[in-house]
């Protein structure tokens, strides 16, 4: 297995008494995507800040490359990509010059920078715009060239924080695929989001966060099966014996009975549906894989159990 290129051990971040990331570990290697999941407030962009040297943890240790981001942090700044969900694009400078002054901000400096800032705005479909005010571009190729310009030093490692948030379908499956195409040069990714499908397409593993703590780590389908089990059951709101189901579920320790548009939605083991199937034969219900969306709403209901 190739050795992680970002390592973060017993990361901790603290606000009063507050404990916002708690004793959090992640690695993630070149060439591939780590998909921080978690709901507003669970820690994910606070974990971001302390990665990229924004915050600084309470406790904990992070290695780029096995060096200490602690002692080694100009040569690491160096190697690391930012993309905030800020738009922080100058815009009294044109799109290519936005991407030359920022890369000027960087020592050493960008090696054949011109046709650095070229290779980009080709990739990137900027190309037309080049001499355009970013005014002119849609929230998409602005999106577009806040990445590019987190990648014009050629960093090893890209922080990307709900990099489609607020962007229409399109635009969306653009990022997605130029998010893929970076993975799948080298580039190692790590990125925040609050999308399941973003998650599931994107990450190759999956950290997920709540309340600041780690509850389910691994590979999309591995994170869905640890926290979830086997299938989801929705019962319709039209069933008569919907209550009573739940009731039954909740007493085998179905825990993550949820309740949505009126339909119970339930996690539960290939044991428990078998017995569910033998036990209420007259009742009409639906099964079905499970997925992040089911997660998220298994988590919400079960915060009390990470306290």
């Amino acid at each position: 297995m190739t050795t992680a290129i970002l390592e973060a051990r017993g990361l901790t971040k603290r606000y009063g008494d507050r404990v916002v990331v708690d004793h959090l570990d992640l690695s993630c290697r070149k060439g591939s995507v780590l998909g921080l999941l978690g709901a507003n407030g669970a820690g994910k962009t606070t974990t971001l800040r302390m990665l990229y040297g924004f915050v600084p943890p309470d406790d904990g240790e992070i290695f780029y490359s096995g060096k200490s981001f602690a002692t080694h942090r100009s040569e690491a700044k160096r190697s690391i990509g930012v993309c905030t969900q800020d738009d922080s694009l100058d815009y009294d400078f044109t799109v290519a010059q936005n991407l030359f002054i920022y890369a000027s901000y960087f020592r050493p400096k960008v090696h054949d920078l011109g046709a650095r800032v070229d290779e980009l705005l080709e990739r990137f479909d900027l190309r037309q715009y080049a001499d355009e005010s970013p005014q002119v571009l849609s929230g998409g190729f602005v999106r577009r060239l806040l990445i590019a310009r987190s990648i014009v030093h050629r960093p090893d490692v890209l922080f990307l924080d709900e990099p489609t948030t607020g962007l229409d379908p399109s635009a969306r499956l653009d990022v997605w695929e130029l998010i893929d195409g970076l993975r799948r040069e080298g580039l190692a990714v790590v990125l925040t989001t609050h999308y399941m499908d973003e998650a599931e397409r994107l990450s190759d593993e999956l950290l997920v966060i709540h309340e600041g703590r780690s509850v389910a780590r691994g590979e999309p389908h591995h994170v869905i099966d640890d926290v979830l089990g086997d299938h989801v059951v929705i019962v319709p709101r039209a069933e008569p014996r919907r209550e009573e189901i739940a009731a039954w579920l909740r007493a085998r320790g179905a825990v993550e009975v949820a309740t949505v548009l009126g339909e119970l939605r339930v996690p539960v083991s290939k044991e428990d549906l078998a017995e569910l199937t033998t036990r209420f034969t007259d009742a009409t219900w639906q099964v079905r894989p499970p997925n992040l969306d089911d997660l998220f709403i298994a988590l919400a209901r079960r915060s009390r159990s990470f306290e």
